[in-house]
């Protein structure tokens, strides 16, 4: 599906995955299987708060043919406005693993307190079950769902989330904060550039504009959640303000729906003006 007119080369990518590093379904080497199978030129692995999926994605990657971006999701805060930053193009890996295991200590004492309301409300759920979902990573909202479901309390995801997880529901517990300022700069420590995911309706010139101030890289313009209209406006921004383009399906292994591995179409000229943008900042005198 991604061959360009001469059959030469895959000519699309997927820069937002992940894996069962965080809340994907499917092993870092498998999620490259698939991306194979899709006809993907490149990949960029962004688990929420971990990269430990990228060693075994980018082994998978040398073996398949297939280029992996080393990246990581952060959740922060701008203006009461929750806000993901994805770190692509991480360089740094060491230094920047100090920083994720501060985060993901956070994201363990935000669930123990989630269990702590479900059981306060008659629902016997442990932790343990809830880190056997997450398999050893980055723990989330998502695994206490599937703990859920696991005990039979709830039939699906969504009903997890609008009983007992979403904002404002019975264990709702919100997230730490981490400014927006510090996510761009934990980016930029890592050599990464950091680009703002989907900013969907939210992303309007007068929240884009003190982003780029800064330090804000680039938009992630196709993501399943945004309609035409949000992808024209974020073009025409990221076009204004000189930031690079980036999209991708924000996969957590779906075989069906919206979020399947591919399904956005980016271009892989995307990725190489993310490469002459990580080149210039390279070569150029620091200034952030």
């Amino acid at each position: 599906m991604s061959a360009d007119a001469a059959g030469s080369r895959p000519t699309f990518v997927d820069l937002h995955t992940h894996s069962t590093a965080s809340d994907g379904i499917l092993p870092p080497e498998q999620v490259i299987e698939a991306a194979k199978r899709c006809g993907l030129a490149a990949l960029a692995l962004t688990d929420h708060d971990t990269i430990g999926g990228v060693e075994a994605a980018r082994s998978a990657g040398a073996r398949l043919g297939i280029r992996v971006i080393a990246g990581v999701e952060l959740s922060a805060f701008f203006n009461e406005h929750e806000v993901h930053i994805l770190a692509l193009h991480l360089t740094q890996l060491e230094a920047l693993e100090k920083r994720l295991g501060e985060l993901r200590a956070l994201r363990h004492t935000r669930a123990q307190k989630i269990v702590d309301k479900l059981n306060v409300i008659g629902i016997p759920l442990t932790l343990d079950e809830v880190l056997q979902q997450s398999n050893g990573g980055a723990v989330g909202r998502p695994h206490v769902a599937r703990a859920l479901i696991a005990r039979g309390v709830v039939h699906d995801f969504h009903d997890a989330f609008m009983r007992y997880l979403g904002g404002g529901a019975s264990a709702f517990v919100a997230k730490e904060r981490l400014a927006i300022e510090d996510a761009i700069a934990i980016a930029h420590e890592a050599g990464a550039l950091a680009i703002w995911a989907h900013p969907g309706e939210g992303g309007r010139r007068d929240r884009v504009e003190p982003l780029v101030a800064a330090g804000l890289d680039g938009l992630e313009i196709r993501h399943p959640s945004h309609s035409s209209d949000d992808i024209k406006r974020l073009q025409a921004l990221a076009d204004f303000f000189g930031l690079v383009p980036s999209g991708g399906s924000d996969w957590h292994g779906a075989s069906e729906g919206p979020r399947r591995l591919g399904i956005m179409n980016v271009p892989i000229e995307w990725l190489e003006r993310q490469d002459e943008k990580r080149a210039s900042v390279t070569s150029a005198p620091s200034t952030r």
